[in-house]
């Protein structure tokens, strides 16, 4: 029996009780239950048409993310993950992430995920004082997610990430010191470390000016003493922004940076496989209507675009050095055919004078300082500033 090719499976679900004042991804607050049905009719709809398609794989890894997953009732998010196991063959190991919100699930709701085959828990925290949470539009107290974690602990879940954000309204480095402090000291098994990102069309972008942020430096401070700090405390950085302990990476998001294939399923969902590079409309309605109606004329594709040659190579370079590992010139050679060093190393040798870029035998990769600036740097060594 030919053996199955490995992919990653993300499932959108783009609805929240509440929208953070920060948060540009494709989500709502729904005004009905009626468009979280049709949402998960056309969801499964879709997992139908693209069964056969995804026969030849073995998935190995699904995320369900949002949005919040676990603002559905349970019985529509029992009905979707059923139906995963139903139109995929799912790997009997897999790593099956869902998305959570403190106070969107509680320890009934917990317990059901756990025993559908959710075995990782990616918790949104972002700070322990209140007063910053509330600053961010947050719906939960630190006293929330205390209890969540707790319970999701009591269900089972022996691996549980939690997402922190730091250059956030009214913190301060003492106050993101006392999050990590706080944080750690309940031993999760992976942490997501982010910068707030003002994004156009955000609340947050329309009253900028107001904004009480942390500035440059002290942005820089809370990176650099936060890698510090987490890895006292046994977490290893893996990725710029990501610290696991015992070696619990996310394997999902590792296929992202590893170029590996995985497909995306609901609006906003993104798919990179046969070669291509898919996005699905951002448009909820749309998506809905090109599912369910039948002989309409809406395209629930975005775009598809074929990525080889040169294309691919700068995705992977681009990718790749986001991981603490770096790029490997001899394994970036032989897959690409490309000469790493005459094409980018020339580039990145001028970082390593700097101190962002560190370079050896086996490769390049960024230091703490390069990460912070990572995005300067790769635009520049890509090219990207001159499209």
């Amino acid at each position: 029996m030919k053996q199955k090719k490995p992919l990653g499976l993300y499932v959108h679900i783009p609805f929240c009780r509440s929208k953070c004042d920060y948060c540009d991804f494709c989500s709502i607050v729904p005004n009905s239950n009626s468009v979280i049905e049709h949402y998960t009719d056309a969801l499964i709809l879709q997992m139908e048409d693209n069964s056969a398609r995804l026969r030849p794989y073995l998935i190995d890894t699904v995320y369900i993310g949002g949005g919040t997953p676990t603002s559905l009732d349970e019985k529509r998010l029992a009905r979707i993950i059923e139906n995963i196991y139903r139109n995929f063959k799912i790997a009997k190991k897999a790593e099956f992430t869902i998305e959570a919100n403190p106070a969107t699930c509680d320890a009934k709701s917990l317990r059901r995920l756990r025993k559908l085959g959710v075995n990782r828990l990616s918790m949104g925290l972002q700070s322990v004082h209140d007063n910053e949470l509330r600053a961010l539009g947050r719906i939960h107290t630190f006293a929330d997610f205390r209890d969540t974690y707790e319970a999701a602990r009591a269900a089972g879940f022996d691996n549980v990430s939690l997402d922190l954000m730091y250059g956030i309204p009214e913190q301060t480095e003492k106050s993101f010191s006392e999050t990590l402090s706080a944080v750690t000291a309940l031993e999760p098994d992976h942490i997501s470390m982010y910068a707030l990102k003002i994004e156009d069309g955000t609340p947050f972008a329309r009253r900028k000016d107001a904004l009480v942020l942390p500035d440059e430096d002290a942005q820089f401070s809370m990176y650099m003493n936060g890698v510090e700090y987490l890895a006292s405390r046994g977490f290893e950085r893996y990725e710029i922004s990501n610290f696991a302990r015992g070696g619990k990476y996310s394997a999902h998001n590792l296929k992202y940076w590893h170029s590996e294939e995985y497909f995306g399923l609901g609006a906003a969902a993104h798919s990179f496989i046969d070669g291509e590079r898919i996005s699905t409309t951002r448009n909820i309605r749309d998506f809905i209507d090109g599912l369910e109606i039948v002989n309409n004329d809406i395209n629930v594709i975005d775009s598809k675009v074929a990525v080889r040659g040169e294309a691919l190579a700068d995705d992977y370079v681009m990718l790749a050095m986001r991981l603490s590992e770096g790029v490997n010139v001899a394994d970036f050679n032989a897959k690409f055919g490309i000469d790493f060093n005459e094409k980018y190393g020339v580039l990145l040798d001028d970082y390593v004078d700097d101190g962002f870029v560190e370079k050896d035998e086996r490769g390049y990769r960024f230091t703490s300082s390069g990460m912070f600036v990572s995005n300067y740097i790769l635009s520049d060594v890509l090219g990207l500033d001159e499209e």
